[in-house]
């Protein structure tokens, strides 16, 4: 967990919120003050689709912003949905707390210093260039639905920075999928799934590590990644890798929604 000074806490949970959007862009994006709402109509993930509150000290007129929020997400069809990190401050928290909000989903964001990384005996692997049988693989490694497809496909072709997409096959049976988004120094790992029937053989590992070696090639000195916190073998992978917590978040929602 990141700790110091208060500012340099919130300074560097700032850097990866950023990275994230830039990494897994929106749609849409409405700022209203420091409060950001991302909306996607051709994707249901809550970090596409709900506002982030980017400034502790923001806290005017909180009532009358979720009010703008809740319609702005009522005409995409989405339920309004807050994505609560160290950012959000406390103030918007007891506002929720006090209105029946619920909280869940909560998520860790967590790093790794990339010369810690041991990538010696990592496989050199080239990222697909074909987006498609991209998307392919990755809706079936992770059992998502084929509806997902157009959605996905605009997302990853919307990413600004180099993204790398990388698949590990069986003739022509992918294993395991993962996209390694390389942003100046940090390398955003997004997308880590291991079909079903081939989980706890090791492809999960030679992937991640067949990436974080390509990104540090490129310069990359930090990875990165978001886990949510009841995915227990995915932790476990993570730390065993060398991976360490920086901070959490979660998600809310207002009652009946």
């Amino acid at each position: 967990m990141v700790s110091g000074h208060p500012a340099s806490v919130l300074a560097t949970v700032r850097r990866y919120e950023a990275a994230g959007f830039r990494a897994w862009p929106a749609a849409a994006v409405h700022y209203d003050g420091t409060w950001v709402a991302r909306l996607t109509a051709g994707h249901p993930a809550k970090r596409l689709n709900s506002v982030n509150p980017l400034d502790p000290g923001d806290t005017l007129n909180i009532a009358e912003r979720i009010g703008r929020a809740s319609r702005r997400f009522e005409a995409y069809g989405r339920p309004l949905t807050f994505r609560v990190s160290p950012l959000s401050g406390q103030v918007l928290s007891r506002h929720l707390d006090d209105a029946g909000w619920s909280s869940f989903d909560e998520s860790l964001v967590m790093r790794l210093p990339l010369a810690d990384a041991r990538l010696d005996a990592a496989m050199d692997q080239i990222p697909l260039k074909d987006i498609s049988r991209f998307i392919g693989a990755s809706l079936k490694v992770s059992g998502s639905d084929a509806s997902l497809r157009p959605g996905l496909s605009e997302i990853i072709g919307a990413i600004q920075p180099e993204a790398g997409l990388f698949a590990l096959e069986d003739g022509n049976e992918p294993l395991a999928t993962l996209i390694c988004v390389h942003d100046g120094d940090l390398a955003g790992l997004f997308e880590i799934a291991t079909d079903k029937a081939a989980r706890n053989k090791g492809h999960g590992r030679n992937l991640i590590s067949s990436a974080l070696k390509w990104a540090r090639l490129r310069g990359a000195r930090e990875a990165w990644l978001q886990v949510e916190a009841g995915n227990l073998p995915a932790l476990s992978l993570y730390r065993a890798l060398g991976f360490e917590e920086v901070y959490r978040y979660h998600y809310r929602r207002p009652p009946g929604a």
